[in-house]
């Protein structure tokens, strides 16, 4: 059954019962309002009755008993007696003084009997509706003490055309009430359809959208709550497309990670085969041939550089596997203590290979692991030192800024072609292979510095021309920063740092 036939069929039986009780006790409360009413009416007119029969009753109590009773009763009757109410006087011992005739009837007599008996000892008035045949009659009784006994002063009056009225009226509003279903069933019907056509054009876009049409929107403006619903429909298939994208886009990563996983095993196999081979081969050569002293020690020669070259190989694999499988422990770390050690280390570097180069960093303190840093700010001089000839210059600065620290390092090397200066950060992946070769690299020492970067929250900009050389900027954001707490931490600069940026000496300043 559709939704709208069940809120139709809902609807209607709910209007049914509220109109049915509503109308149920309208009647009914108009109904005992009338018989109240009635009721009320008969009490004053019995105690009117039971008041004149007791002073007519006393005025002839000299006469006798009996016709005292009599004369009463005819003088009440007189005054009081109606077509519509019947008037009757019964002893204590059943003696009907008058109103013979309303006992002539066994219904009647049944009945009065019945309400004169319910009065007892105690009671000195009742009155009721009652009964009677196909009539309905309000019954009154006073009691009176008179001739040494108790004596019935009782009104019958027929209130059948209250009953009839009401069974009018309730005639009357069953046939309102089926006229009202009728239209208000049609006017149901058209609501409900008019209320869950936006439900059925929501079930008729989904269907759509289940079938692959995911361009499709519901088109309902309102601010009620379907329009709630089929806004928030509307944000659940954006949502879903966007989860599709996103799974798309998960899909292809993990095919580009799969792919540099190949990758990396291919250049990982291709660096060990080339070191090896020339190992084994000199090897072989010792072994089966003899020779003279100076290539002996050729031999000897490569195959420790060979051997030198697979044990910096391996160390840089397991450090690359390490970072990933163990959390680093984060210490302070000062600047002024990382560029010492950095000028110590390339002092005799830059001196052999006769380059400018200059070190300055800004006093600062960055959370992070010492030896990490270390490493990484090797690799990326190191990387320079391959890159410039004699006589280039190597620049490493570090500056303290409003969001964090930055350090960068600059040379006048060869540069990096543009589309590859996204890829030099993949582990075994070299600009220049043979000369990476010739000076010992594996194509390991970016993807270390990556790494370092990652683990230490910064983030790594590189900028490059061909020719003309490469700047490599790192920034570490204001979350790695410790605060110095000590007066003037952090402003005190040594000779170097008041030089300016584009002065460099000979060696290290």
């Amino acid at each position: 059954m559709k939704f709208s036939d069940k809120l139709f069929f809902m609807m209607t039986a709910l209007l049914t019962g509220i109109f049915a009780v509503f109308g149920t006790w309208m009647l009914g409360s108009y109904f005992q309002r009338s018989i109240q009413r009635e009721i009320d009416q008969e009490f004053l007119e019995n105690q009117t009755f039971r008041y004149l029969f007791e002073v007519a009753y006393r005025s002839n109590e000299q006469y006798g008993d009996s016709y005292a009773i009599l004369r009463a009763v005819d003088s009440v009757v007189e005054s009081l007696s109606s077509e519509e109410t019947q008037l009757f006087v019964i002893g204590e011992d059943e003696t009907v003084y008058y109103g013979g005739s309303v006992f002539e009837k066994r219904a009647y007599r049944e009945v009065l009997q019945a309400f004169i008996r319910s009065a007892g000892e105690e009671n000195t008035y009742l009155c009721g509706t009652r009964r009677i045949g196909e009539r309905y009659y309000i019954l009154s009784v006073s009691v009176e003490k008179a001739a040494g006994q108790r004596l019935y002063l009782g009104r019958c009056r027929d209130v059948s055309d209250i009953y009839e009225d009401r069974q009018g009226l309730l005639n009357q509003y069953r046939i309102a009430l089926v006229m009202l279903l009728l239209i208000g069933g049609v006017c149901i019907y058209l609501m409900s359809r008019y209320i869950t056509r936006p439900i059925s054009q929501l079930s008729r876009v989904a269907s759509r959208i289940a079938a692959g049409n995911m361009e499709i929107r519901a088109e309902y403006h309102s601010k009620d709550e379907i329009g709630v619903l089929a806004d928030s429909f509307n944000r659940m298939a954006d949502r879903l497309v966007e989860q599709m994208h996103t799974l798309e886009e998960e899909a292809k990563r993990k095919e580009l990670e799969a792919k540099q996983k190949e990758d990396f095993t291919a250049a990982f196999a291709h660096e060990l085969k080339t070191p090896l081979t020339s190992i084994i081969g000199y090897a072989d050569m010792l072994n089966s041939i003899e020779l003279a002293e100076e290539e002996r020690r050729e031999a000897y020669f490569y195959i420790f550089h060979q051997g030198k070259r697979l044990e910096s190989l391996s160390h840089k694999l397991l450090e690359l596997v390490s970072m990933e499988k163990a959390p680093i422990e984060r210490k302070t770390v000062s600047t002024r203590v990382l560029e010492e050690n950095l000028r110590v280390t390339m002092r005799p570097i830059f001196k052999e290979r006769r380059i400018r180069g200059k070190i300055t960093l800004e006093r600062c303190s960055i959370l992070g692991d010492m030896e990490l840093l270390l490493s990484l700010f090797y690799n990326l001089l190191d990387n320079a030192v391959k890159a410039v000839e004699e006589d280039g210059f190597i620049l490493m600065k570090g500056k303290r800024l409003k969001d964090g620290y930055e350090i960068k390092v600059v040379d006048n090397g060869r540069g990096i072609p543009e589309e590859e200066i996204g890829r030099i950060t993949e582990a075994f992946y070299m600009v220049d292979k043979s000369r990476s070769r010739k000076e010992g690299g594996a194509g390991i020492g970016m993807a270390l510095c990556q790494k370092i970067i990652t683990l230490h929250n910064g983030v790594l900009q590189i900028e490059s021309r061909v020719g003309e050389g490469t700047v490599m900027r790192l920034h570490f954001p204001e979350s790695q920063l410790v605060p110095e707490h000590k007066k003037g931490a952090g402003k005190r600069k040594d000779r170097d740092d008041q030089r300016p940026d584009d002065h460099l000496d000979e060696g290290v300043s």
